[in-house]
């Protein structure tokens, strides 16, 4: 993180602005950025896509490659470099095609992480998807507009978490217990949401296609 904050670090001088200036650009505030610039946090995709209209370049800030174009796509990153893996990231509102897996829907981008950094969280790179939070139902773990890594191989609902479901060809992300009997529970973090029992007879509705593991958000 640290080489992905010192190349933030070298397009905010190249376009001659401030620690604030380009931080606002970006939605945060300037200690934010320099948190960004320092490695304590990892700018998230909002983030990106702003400072993307500054002109900066974004393939270089992720990978250190520069690209043919300073104002290339948010999503565009390291293509082809071994130590950096391609994970293709979904908007759950627009990726809700009834009985349709995730790779049959359209991607909004590819965002190139660090192998390495993947590893680190117990994670193999080809099972995970990036997906792209919309609602307020699982506040204050993810926010809406955030993205979250899911790994599509943690499908098991006995180990506890935040998964990705599709219920009756919706999908959802909610917080599941598994319950005696074989029932579920979904609960959403937000508490103005009344918690959901699926019950056993109710399963064929329901498809657990993932566990949320890596939330990318905006620092408040």
């Amino acid at each position: 993180m640290r080489n992905t904050g010192e190349r933030l670090r070298q397009e905010r001088m190249r376009l001659d602005m401030s620690q604030e200036a380009f931080g606002a650009a970006g939605g945060v505030k300037k200690v934010a950025q320099s948190n960004y610039e320092t490695g304590k946090r990892y700018p998230d995709s909002q983030y990106l896509e702003r400072i993307s209209s500054l002109g900066v370049d974004i393939q270089y800030v992720i990978s250190g490659i520069r690209s043919d174009n300073s104002s290339s796509p948010i999503f565009s990153g390291s293509e082809g470099s071994p130590d950096h893996h391609g994970i293709p990231m979904y908007d759950i509102e627009a990726a809700a095609g009834a009985g349709r897996s995730l790779d049959q829907e359209p991607i909004e981008g590819i965002f190139y992480f660090p192998t390495d950094q993947l590893n680190d969280q117990g994670l193999v790179p080809d099972k995970v998807v990036g997906i792209k939070v919309r609602g307020d139902s699982m506040e204050s773990t993810l926010s809406d507009g955030d993205w979250v890594l899911v790994d599509r191989s943690s499908t098991d609902p006995r180990h506890e978490g935040v998964f990705l479901l599709l219920v009756s060809g919706e999908r959802r992300i909610k917080r599941v217990q598994r319950l005696a009997g074989g029932a579920l529970y979904l609960i959403s973090d937000n508490d103005h949401y009344q918690p959901e029992m699926i019950r056993p007879e109710q399963m064929r509705e329901v498809e657990i296609l993932g566990r949320c593991e890596v939330r990318i958000g905006k620092i408040f």
